[in-house]
């Protein structure tokens, strides 16, 4: 291995002890929080991530408690990611230019940022270096060591996040000799086999994160400038005011060989992969952070050849860190700050409730972000409890639902108009509290048709199945079912109650690990052409769960 110039072993400390700073000082933002609560329950998976995030939190928190207990790992991954690009680097010429390295590198967004939040992100972009930098040793010398290791990464970077498979597929197409390649395909065979603990989780969650992604999640009818201008627009947003020169940059980038072609490849092919998912949906900024890595290496091959956009980059870059730099400090103090931040005030409005309730656990309406949010800095338990109008999440299938079951809760939701406390929420909302003194739910009961699509015109009766997962029975009494009819873009917006038939009326228990089989036909509805329906299911008087999947309706 090369070794590191003294300038960049000490901007590297620098910026580590910047980082470390910042991690101590800036409250969570909630999707860390959300990574928090994974981390409590160790898994090889998650409802909507692979497991490294919250690996990264749990190593973390045997170092540091707190905020850094939740970061300190990816402050070491950040500069893990730097010394990997530096690595991949061989002109010769990169040694008289540290600082521009730093300058560049460190103006760009989401490197920036994510040198100290905990995100799946974190681990995507460090792996993506690492795996950058054998793949380059592996092109050149292959071997039974190398194709291992590469292999690991691999399993590695789709441990850290799904969009990880845009990185080897891309990467490998653009080297496609490699199919001919037998250490290739031994690298291929140790990651599959590095990734089998996921697959198999996936399999015992009847692959409920890949159904999440690919057909659960809600969308909305096509909008030009928020689709796809903001795509662009998230493009110029990774790199500030650099953007002309970096993109200048992969402009004038050839495959001259191929590891410039794997970065082509990677590069093109992530904006072109999201360019067409962009007339489909919204790309947020992150999904393509990837090629940060990619154009980081490509940039600064560039400056090293031309004195213009050397000049460019390092005036502009400067720019950027200033700014960076001051939304840094908003993060933490927010009297500076010209908006509200997630990261402001999560400690004072947990206390705020917390200090009333005491250790009454509380359950929160439709809220996987305040949950973790309350229970991380209140140290109580908490829960979300998702109704049909939300979406499913880690509550959805973890143990936490059983934490609350039969006791004296706290029952918080910004929906609420009345209630026994009124509670200060994130994002400087309001909302109720209500005691329930004996909780009670099911959220866990599966309501199962064996059809993926029916008619609209259908009036003869379909039938259901209930089956009850837990380990106790359930009075068929607490339960009560509607139809929930969706839009064309999946998003809930009628909820009918139902009466099903049972089939076999006589029955007052629903058998711990049986299932109930009854008919319903469609209700009636008021809402213009509905795209979709499932069955839900409320219990003991509660909003009607997420029970059953998306069906589609047909003409």
């Amino acid at each position: 291995m090369q070794k590191l110039p003294k300038l960049f072993i000490y901007l590297l400390g620098i910026i580590f002890v910047i980082n470390l700073i910042q991690s101590y000082f800036t409250d969570l933002i909630f999707d860390e929080a959300y990574y928090w609560h994974y981390a409590q329950n160790m898994a090889w998976g998650y409802f909507d991530h692979p497991p490294m995030v919250a690996f990264l939190v749990k190593l973390s928190s045997f170092f540091f408690e707190g905020e850094l207990g939740v970061r300190f790992m990816s402050c070491l991954l950040s500069i893990g990611t730097l010394i990997f690009i530096w690595l991949v680097i061989d002109n010769p010429k990169k040694k008289d230019y540290v600082l521009h390295f730093f300058v560049l590198t460190f103006s760009m967004t989401l490197l920036n940022a994510y040198g100290f939040f905990t995100l799946p992100d974190t681990p995507l972009l460090f792996f993506t270096a690492v795996f950058l930098y054998v793949y380059k040793k592996f092109i050149t010398a292959p071997s039974v060591v190398l194709a291992i290791i590469l292999g690991l990464v691999m399993s590695a970077l789709m441990y850290s996040k799904y969009h990880a498979v845009l990185v080897i597929i891309f990467i490998l197409l653009s080297n496609i000799k490699l199919v001919l390649n037998k250490y290739a395909w031994l690298a291929v065979f140790v990651a599959l086999l590095g990734y089998s603990p996921h697959f198999l989780w996936l399999y015992e969650n009847d692959f409920v994160s890949i159904k999440y992604h690919l057909f659960e999640r809600p969308n909305r009818a096509y909008e030009f400038n928020d689709y796809t201008v903001g795509f662009f627009l998230n493009l110029l947003a990774l790199f500030g005011f650099t953007f002309f020169w970096v993109y200048k940059a992969l402009w004038k980038t050839k495959g001259t060989d191929a590891f410039n072609r794997a970065l082509l490849f990677l590069t093109y092919g992530t904006i072109l992969f999201f360019f067409i998912s962009s007339f489909n949906r919204r790309i947020q900024t992150q999904w393509i952070i990837v090629i940060s890595i990619s154009l980081a290496i490509i940039a600064f091959n560039y400056m090293l050849e031309n004195e213009n956009a050397k000049k460019w980059i390092y005036r502009m870059g400067l720019v950027n860190i200033v700014l960076l730099v001051f939304v840094r400090f908003i993060l933490v103090f927010e009297e500076i700050s010209p908006l509200h931040y997630e990261s402001h005030g999560n400690k004072e409005w947990a206390a705020s409730i917390s200090d009333r309730v005491g250790d009454t656990p509380v359950v929160f309406e439709n809220s996987y972000r305040n949950a973790p949010m309350y229970a991380f800095y209140s140290g109580n338990t908490s829960f979300s409890l998702n109704n049909v109008m939300y979406r499913r999440n880690q509550y959805s299938i973890d143990d936490t639902e059983s934490k609350v079951q039969h006791k004296r809760v706290l029952y918080v939701s910004q929906y609420l108009s009345k209630g026994d406390i009124a509670v200060d929420l994130p994002k400087q909302k309001k909302g109720f509290g209500v005691y329930m003194d004996n909780f009670e739910s099911f959220r866990k009961l599966r309501a199962i048709l064996d059809k993926s699509e029916i008619s609209l015109k259908n009036d003869s009766p379909i039938d259901l199945k209930i089956y009850n997962p837990y380990d106790f029975d359930i009075a068929i009494n607490k339960l009560k079912y509607s139809v929930v009819y969706h839009t064309q873009y999946k998003r809930p917006e009628e909820i009918i109650g139902i009466t099903p038939i049972p089939k076999n009326p006589d029955l007052t228990v629903l058998k711990a690990k049986d299932t109930l089989y009854y008919s319903f036909t469609l209700p009636a509805f008021k809402m213009e052409n509905p795209g979709y329906f499932k069955v839900a299911i409320s219990e003991n008087g509660l909003q009607p769960g997420m029970n059953g999947d998306n069906i589609k309706l047909v003409n």
